[in-house]
């Protein structure tokens, strides 16, 4: 099976390497707001500018502007189709393309190309794993950290993204990787709840709790935004703040990242189907008060989801979603009676009017959707 996968090494950059990357990062933003603003003054007389007359523009736009010669062009390009594919979703219904800031979105995305010359193969993007170093078009060889145990990287490059994080450089590489499936045996089932206070409920019991480990990381981002206020603007104490600002937002990234990437990577390797629910998470955000909406984004509720998909078809499982108005938590498990009353969330445990059996709202949610996986499990294989 060929799937894509992206590797992701932290950089090392010299201080002349820093300002080439640095000058890559400032001049895709200015293509990319420069013809967002073009595009925003043809739109209000019902005007469009296409990708193919925005390529040739920028050409005249070097002649201008002669320090965009100094980065890779490539570079520039795909700012411009990033730019074209925001005005497509935009068109499709998803919300108006934004102009870029500095400190922000501090990344470029630069394309391998390949070429071969006299039986030798060429190519603007090379990743040498034995001497820790890649190369990048206009930057040259930088050194980098990360997957140690990899001898070789004999995949075919499509892309590179080079991001700047808290003063810290990383390159992700998008590869096209072959992997082998292993022949598709079910033995282990389970069904999981999504909740806010226990993150995952699965129906053998388990609870993985919601991460608590970052609350230290948001009194420091409280502390820093309401210094970051304070501070005069283009003031070196600012742009300390800002670095210890973007640092502790690293890391509370990270945190939640590591957990998520737990919690699923767990999940696919106990079990060989797995049923989970189906929720609408931008819909509880905007149903809820202001002070649970907070939780539901720590949570990373549609991340686990997202993360199941891709780890299921990686390794071979089968992920079933169950319907988002199915009522999970409504229903008894062990006799199936239905009780409405059980929408309220303050209800955490029930005994069940029919069979007398006292019942864990979540586990009792679990093991409904477990039975719900099951049946459709069955209608796809019939």
């Amino acid at each position: 099976m060929i799937i894509n996968k992206a590797y992701m090494f932290r950089l090392y950059p010299t201080e002349e390497q820093k300002i080439l990357i640095n000058k890559c990062i400032g001049s895709s933003r200015f293509v990319y707001n420069y013809y967002l603003n073009k595009k925003e003054e043809l739109y209000k007389n019902q005007k469009n500018l296409s990708l193919k007359d925005m390529k040739q523009d920028l050409l005249l736009l070097g002649i201008e502007y002669p320090w965009l010669k100094e980065v890779d062009s490539c570079a520039l390009r795909t700012s411009l189709e990033d730019l074209d594919r925001a005005y497509i979703n935009f068109y499709n219904g998803s919300g108006h393309p934004k102009f870029k800031k500095k400190n922000y979105n501090s990344t470029y995305r630069t394309c391998c190309i390949r070429s071969t010359y006299k039986d030798k193969s060429y190519s603007n993007i090379k990743v040498d794993l034995i001497n820790r170093k890649i190369k990048l078009p206009k930057i040259g060889n930088i050194k980098f950290r990360g997957y140690r145990k990899l001898l070789e990287f004999p995949f075919k490059i499509f892309n590179a993204t080079v991001s700047k994080v808290a003063g810290k450089y990383y390159v992700s590489i998008c590869v096209e990787e072959e992997i082998e499936l292993e022949q598709f045996c079910p033995k282990y089932i389970t069904g999981i709840d999504l909740g806010v206070k226990d993150l995952v409920i699965t129906s053998n019991g388990v609870k993985y709790k919601a991460i608590e480990n970052i609350k230290k990381y948001e009194r420091k981002i409280k502390g820093y935004n309401k210094a970051l206020s304070r501070s005069m603007r283009g003031s070196k104490n600012r742009e300390k703040i800002i670095k210890k600002l973007q640092r502790n937002y690293e890391k509370l990234r990270n945190a939640r990242k590591y957990y998520t990437h737990l919690i699923t990577s767990n999940l696919v390797k106990e079990n060989d189907i797995i049923a989970c629910e189906t929720l609408k998470v931008k819909d509880m955000i905007e149903e809820t008060k202001h002070r649970f909406r907070k939780y539901i984004v720590n949570s990373s509720l549609y991340e686990i989801k997202r993360q199941l998909e891709y780890k299921c078809l990686w390794n071979n499982k089968r992920l079933i979603k169950i319907n988002t108005y199915y009522p999970s938590s409504q229903i008894c498990s062990v006799c199936g009676n239905r009780k409405k009353e059980l929408k309220d969330l303050k209800i955490r445990s029930f005994i069940c009017e029919e069979c007398k059996n006292e019942l864990d709202r979540d586990i009792n949610a679990s093991v409904n959707i477990l039975m719900e996986g099951i049946r459709k499990y069955i209608e796809q294989i019939v």
